[in-house]
């Protein structure tokens, strides 16, 4: 499964208004307009299309062969996350390479990815530029949620520590799945859960085991509620039901505790959980331009 990765990595080369009320003041009606202050929007969630993968083999998903035999089409989405006080990238989809080209196959047949539109279409579409955010927030660094990453320079990554000596490390510079965050000089490391606001709205979550600074996402959105996104904790429901694990998981225990976690936290917060690679969970949400707030 390793070598399947370096295969495919090596060839991947987003008013205040003023309001006339009437008051009373010292038992006379006092018809003076009082400006409001300015009331800010909430959190927005934007789903952007990263690509698309096919995988033909799905026992790669499992420690064993609970899915042998089987296939399932991934979605691959970014988002965006718009705050009153800045703006956020999440994840980066697939390789812009692949924009244009036909699928591309791995040599064992285990998956073929494509990608049809590029974040910089996606963002002119919002009226927005790479330099437009604060921050670029990865769930991991697989080739799958970096494809983008190199466009955000001027972004400050918010990375576990974990997760940055690893994709650093000499041995990782070696490999391909470096060059696409090589790009991100302005690092912010954390040492577990982040709320990158400071109002609890927009917190990150450290959920290791995938890689060893894998991290979820929570959202606390005023209409919709509280929201959470998987990263790769789990790849489809079956995986969540199951608690499955796929068979090039970084550390196994490491993600069944953080499957315990982040099910706690879930329930505790009554959140919508999204399955970032799931298509069903990709087609429920409002697409670009339109948001989840």
């Amino acid at each position: 499964m390793k070598k399947t990765l370096l295969i495919l990595s090596l060839a991947l080369a987003f008013v205040a208004c003023k309001d006339s009320k009437k008051g009373v003041k010292d038992g006379y009606n006092d018809t003076t307009e009082v400006a409001e202050a300015p009331k800010k929007e909430g959190v927005k969630l934007y789903t952007l299309d990263g690509g698309t993968v096919q995988v033909n083999k799905l026992e790669v998903f499992s420690q064993d062969t609970t899915y042998q035999g089987q296939s399932k089409t991934f979605a691959d989405a970014f988002y965006i996350i718009e705050h009153p006080n800045g703006r956020m990238l999440w994840d980066a989809g697939l390789a812009e390479g692949l924009v244009g080209q036909e699928p591309f196959s791995t040599p064992d047949g285990v998956f073929k990815v494509s990608r049809k539109d590029s974040v910089m279409s996606q963002l002119k579409s919002l009226n927005l530029t790479p330099e437009d955010f604060d921050f670029i927030a990865l769930s991991h660094t697989h080739f799958d949620h970096t494809g983008s990453a190199s466009k955000f320079a001027d972004a400050t990554w918010l990375v576990q520590a974990s997760e940055y000596d690893f994709i650093t490390s000499e041995e990782q510079k070696k490999g391909d799945n470096y060059p696409p965050i090589s790009q991100l000089k302005n690092v912010e490391k954390l040492n577990g859960d982040y709320d990158v606001f400071g109002d609890g709205t927009v917190v990150i979550k450290s959920m290791p085991g995938h890689t060893p600074g894998h991290q979820a996402l929570f959202l606390k959105l005023e209409n919709a509620g509280n929201v959470l996104l998987t990263g790769d904790l789990y790849h489809f429901q079956e995986n969540r039901d199951n608690k499955g694990i796929p068979s090039f998981n970084y550390d196994v225990e490491a993600t069944l505790k953080s499957m315990e976690l982040f099910e706690a936290f879930a329930k505790e917060n009554n959140a919508a959980v999204y399955i970032q690679h799931s298509a069903d969970d990709f087609n429920r949400l409002p697409k670009y331009p339109k948001y989840l707030d």
